[in-house]
Formats: structure tokens, sequence, C-alpha cells
């Protein structure tokens, strides 16, 4: 009869403790780590294969919810190998891309899944964290309704407390792996291939203004578009008009300024150009003004320094050609009166500026 009874008891516990042993608890933090210096997504390096596929795992089963945006993805990219706070915060951004840029791929997620912050220090990695609602059993909601059990806010609370347990051991276990650029570089990858997967950050519209043409009292406003990381199409435009002593001095002013861009190096802060320049003129600081036509064109090169997230100071110069049909004046009461032409030819400098740049988005 005792034998029975535990028999029949044993079975009880067991149907009891099935639904709770089949319950899975989904994984929720996520790390990929970087190679240091470097910021292109190397899915087999350092176990990274492995962490998608566990995170591709759980975006399936989410998959609904999460482009509902009800469950979202929040990615934490971060840097220390930056010079600056600025350059790795701009580092850290570019990693976190990458990641998001493979799971857009792999899995058909679009950029509003994702709750996105960067930071400096740490290590040379992006977390992905996914905060999955706990599902609770039947036995264990009547417990919480005859227990008076914490409210809904308090178990989020405790949810967030965990899971951010869970991110500090995993920077501390970061911080003791020592990463060598040269651990793994696959052959195949190349800048073209780092390019494609820029992300948010490729495609931008800047707003430029030159402080050597406003330093010379000539208002300059220009916008560039970066087409891709490494390519750039932008266009500066100079306008002025100045008179004096009863307009007997003159200075008047416009040009017109295309150019096409290819930023080069890791970081995209070298550049080479090709510009071209069109305008008209016309000067009167003495006896005898000059006005005329001016067109040119040449080769362009500089450097881009990043100021903070938004601003750059671009320091460039331009070596060409100008040609200028000049036509000479004087003014004889008020009037002016023609007193020749010539043509000029000029090769060499065609353009400087210290250029202030404005990343609209």
């Amino acid at each position: 009869m005792n034998i029975i009874k535990k028999t029949i008891t044993g079975l009880l516990l067991l149907f009891v403790l099935l639904p709770l042993a089949a319950q899975e608890k989904p994984d929720t933090v996520y790390i990929f780590r970087f190679v240091t210096d470097k910021d292109m997504f190397y899915v087999p390096f350092s176990g990274n294969d492995k962490e998608l596929a566990r995170l591709e795992e759980c975006v399936e089963r989410y998959r609904q919810d999460i482009l509902a945006g009800k469950i979202p993805l929040h990615v934490d990219g971060w840097c220390i190998a930056g010079e600056s706070e600025a350059d790795n915060l701009a580092m850290a951004k570019v990693r976190s891309n990458r990641v998001k840029s493979e799971l857009i791929i792999r899995q058909g997620l679009t950029e509003a899944c994702f709750v996105t912050k960067n930071h400096s220090g740490s290590g040379d990695y992006v977390t992905v964290r996914i905060s999955v609602p706990k599902v609770a059993t039947a036995a264990q909601k009547d417990e919480r309704q005859q227990a008076g059990q914490e409210s809904a806010d308090t178990q989020q609370e405790q949810r967030e407390t965990e899971e951010s347990r869970f991110v500090a051991e995993q920077i501390r276990a970061d911080s003791m792996v020592v990463v060598h650029p040269e651990a793994y570089v696959p052959a195949e990858t190349t800048g073209t291939a780092a390019e494609e997967t820029s992300g948010t950050d490729s495609y931008t519209l800047s707003l430029r203004a030159n402080l050597l043409r406003w330093a010379t009292l000539t208002p300059d406003l220009g916008l560039e578009w970066r087409i891709s990381p490494s390519w750039g199409i932008l266009v500066n435009g100079s306008w002025t008009s100045w008179s004096w002593n009863d307009k007997d001095r003159r200075y008047a002013l416009w040009e017109v300024m295309p150019e096409v861009r290819w930023y080069l190096g890791e970081k995209k802060a070298w550049y080479v150009g090709a510009m071209f320049k069109a305008g008209q003129f016309n000067y009167k600081f003495s006896g005898t003004g000059r006005q005329g036509d001016l067109l040119g064109g040449g080769i362009t090169g500089g450097y881009q320094l990043r100021l903070t997230e938004a601003l750059s100071m671009d320091f460039s110069l331009g070596l060409g050609y100008l040609n200028a049909d000049t036509e000479r004046y004087d003014v004889i009461d008020g009037v002016r009166v023609r007193s020749g032409n010539e043509t000029k030819h000029w090769i060499g400098p065609v353009n400087a500026g210290v250029t202030l740049v404005w990343k609209l988005f």
C-alpha cells in the first residue's frame, strides 16, 4: 500500500514539475567582440558566430513582437581604441551599425526595431539586449494573486537589474581578454566590403561654411552629400557686393564651385577630389576698376577633423587652372568708362578653405 501511495505521489509531482521544466528561459544579452582598432564585424571571430546563431534563434522566436515594436532590441556599442572620446564614440557607432546591418539582412528587421546607444570605454564590443516578458504558469499566477505579490513595474525593474548585472559580469570578463589585431583578419575583407555595411553613417547631408571667405566679408555656404563612406558630392557658393566712397570703390563677387571627392583611409578623413569653378567679379580699389568672368577647375585635397558627432573642420587646398576675361574701366562723374580689356590665365592655387561642416542628418 505504501508503495502505491509513493508511486501516485511521485507521478503527481512529475505532472506539476514538467510544465515548469519545459519553459525555456530565453537568452536576453548577446555580446559580439571586435578586433582592436577595427570596426569590421568578423562573424567567425572570438565566438561571434555562435553568439549570432543564439541571437537569431531568439529573434526568430519573437519576430512578430519585435517587428510590432513590443520587444525592442537594445544595441550598445563600446570602444576604447580611439585617441579621444569622440573617436571612441564614432567607432562604437560604426560597430553598432555593423551588427544591426547583419540582423537587418539576415532576419529582415528594420532600423525601427533597435534602440541604440554608444559609449566610450570598457572594451571593444557590441551588446544586444532583448527584454523578453516572463510568462507565468497558471499555478504561479494563482500564487501571485493569493500572496499579493509586487506589481508589474517592480518585476520589470528586477528584470533590468538582473540583465544589468549580467552585462557588468560580461564587461569584466571582456577586460581580461587580450585581443590582437592580427588575431583574425580574413583575406576577403576589403575596404569596399566595409563601406557596403556602413549602415546609417554613410548617407549624410552636411552644411558647409568656408571661414576664410567669411573673413574677407564674402558670405559662403555649401552642401555635401555623402553618397557612400568613400564618395561625396558637394557644391559651395559665394556672393558679396560692397561699395563705398559714393560707389567710387567697389568689391563684388559671386562664385559657384561643384566638387566630387574620394575619401581615403579607415576613418575616411583624408580626401582628394576634382572641382569646377565659375563666377563673375568687379573690383575697384584704386583709380581703375576691373570686372569680368572667371572659369576654371582643378584637383583638391585635404583633411576633415572631427570636432563632435555633428561638427567637423575641413582643411582644403585646390590646384588647377583659371581663365579670367577682364574689362578695365574708370569712373568719371559717376559713370563707368571702359579703358581696355585683357585675358589672364593662371595655373597654381585656385581655392583654399578652412570650412566648418555641420552634419544635418
